[in-house]
């Protein structure tokens, strides 16, 4: 039998480590870790020194498939909250519970992650460009431009990159596509869900805002405490229309609006 020897063949065969792996988004699987172990070296003192971060329900993580999850949480700043996430998952590879007090899951994290993100915020400065990198799924917003709204098409290659990062790992989606509180959940959401029927993890987020900037950068208070608090997965009936996800999206994740408020904007 001839053997046909092309470039790729031969960076196969050499590849013996695995050093030209690529994820499902191209990114290289080496590059993403490193960064991931870089990141969350940089910024463990931020969650459990100068603030605290109180986690619960990581016992709900441990026995969840390696991919087509996806996590839904309400949302409080760009950065901060994936970068959390981030950590817990390679806490939880490494078999501890709800806390990350020993960062030697740093050393091996969990890189079969991904999070969703509006592609203009992920191309705004040297930063964002390099944490896209960590595994961010890209998409154009069809309601929000340059912090004005807008109107235009639904971006489907965004969806398509979604169901390629579940077809490999975990997803983080914040689906109110916004840091302000209560805002709607977006039915792209729902649309998502019932296309590629997730198994969906509900969180729910506070102290972020107290303690970061927005985009989850510069300190803003310190001495803070965090939460991050994980509920029991759900799969959602595929009969279910848009309009029932949506609804049940907002209250899983604990965004609706709350009677004083509501009193308040009257």
């Amino acid at each position: 039998m001839e053997l046909k020897l092309s470039p790729k063949n031969i960076v196969n065969q050499l590849d013996v480590f695995g050093l030209f792996d690529r994820d499902e988004l191209g990114n290289f699987t080496i590059l993403k870790r490193t960064l991931i172990s870089a990141v969350g070296a940089a910024t463990y003192w931020r969650y459990a020194v100068i603030n605290k971060m109180h986690i619960e329900g990581t016992e709900y993580l441990q026995d969840l498939p390696e991919h087509n999850v996806l996590f839904l949480s309400n949302h409080q700043t760009y950065f901060a909250d994936v970068i959390a996430f981030y950590h817990i998952f390679s806490s939880v590879k490494w078999g501890f519970k709800d806390h990350i007090k020993v960062p030697i899951y740093l050393l091996s994290p969990r890189v079969k992650s991904y999070y969703v993100a509006a592609n203009e915020t992920m191309n705004k400065g040297i930063i964002p460009k390099l944490l896209s990198l960590a595994g961010a799924v890209t998409v154009e917003r069809s309601w929000r431009a340059n912090g004005k709204e807008v109107k235009r098409d639904v971006d489907t290659s965004g969806q398509d990159r979604i169901g390629k990062a579940l077809q490999e790992g975990w997803v983080v989606s914040f689906p109110q596509g916004t840091t302000s509180p209560y805002a709607p959940i977006r039915k792209g959401t729902a649309h998502m869900i019932k296309e590629f029927n997730p198994i969906v993890v509900p969180v729910v987020i506070n102290g972020f805002r107290r303690a970061f900037d927005k985009k989850g950068l510069i300190f803003r208070k310190t001495n803070t405490q965090l939460s991050v608090r994980f509920k029991e997965p759900v799969q959602f009936d595929p009969s279910l229309s848009v309009e029932d996800i949506v609804e049940h999206i907002r209250q899983l994740i604990e965004q609706e609006v709350p009677v004083e408020k509501m009193k308040w904007m009257k």
